[in-house]
C-alpha cells in the first residue's frame, strides 16, 4: 500500500482560504452574484451566458494567480496528483453528476452558501464532506490505491 503524506502549510492555506473569501465577498458585492464555479464555468461554455464577461475574467483571474504567485514568490506552486489519468477523468465525471443533484458545487455551498447560513447549503456541504472523508478511506485504507 503506498503512503501519501499531505504536507501541514498553515500560512499558504490561510492564504489561499483568505483570498477565495475576498474573491467571493467581492463578486457579491459588486454584480451580485454567488462565487460557485460550476455557475460561473457554465455561463462561459456555448451558448454564452449574457453575462459571460464577468464570468471569463473571473476565471482569468483563478488562472493567472499562481502564474502571479510565481512572480511574486519566485518559486512555482508545487502541484502532485498522486492518482492515474483515468481515475482523475472519474473523478470528475463523478463530482459533475453531483454537482448537477446538488444544484451547486463546493465554492457555492460550502464558501458562499454556509457564509449566508442556507440550511439546504450546510446540509449539502455535510454530504459532500462526509462522501470525501468515506472516499478517501475506502480508496487508502480499504482498496488500498
Amino acid at each position: 500500500m503506498q503512503e501519501f503524506a499531505t504536507p501541514f502549510t498553515p500560512w499558504s492555506a490561510l492564504a489561499g482560504g483568505v483570498l477565495i473569501g475576498l474573491s467571493a465577498v467581492l463578486l457579491m458585492a459588486v454584480n451580485g452574484r454567488i462565487a460557485g464555479l460550476t455557475g460561473i464555468v457554465n455561463g462561459v461554455i456555448p451558448p454564452l451566458s449574457p453575462d459571460w464577461t464577468w464570468r471569463a475574467a473571473f476565471l482569468a483571474g483563478a488562472i493567472l494567480a499562481p502564474a502571479l504567485w510565481f512572480l511574486a514568490v519566485g518559486t512555482a506552486i508545487e502541484i502532485a496528483v498522486p492518482v492515474s489519468t483515468i481515475a482523475l477523468i472519474a473523478g470528475g465525471l463523478i463530482v459533475g453528476v453531483g454537482v448537477t443533484y446538488g444544484s451547486g458545487c463546493t465554492s457555492g455551498h460550502g464558501v458562499c452558501g454556509i457564509a449566508r447560513l442556507s440550511p439546504r447549503s450546510i446540509v449539502a456541504t455535510c454530504v459532500f464532506m462526509a462522501a470525501s472523508v468515506a472516499t478517501v478511506f475506502v480508496t487508502r485504507h480499504v482498496i488500498g490505491l
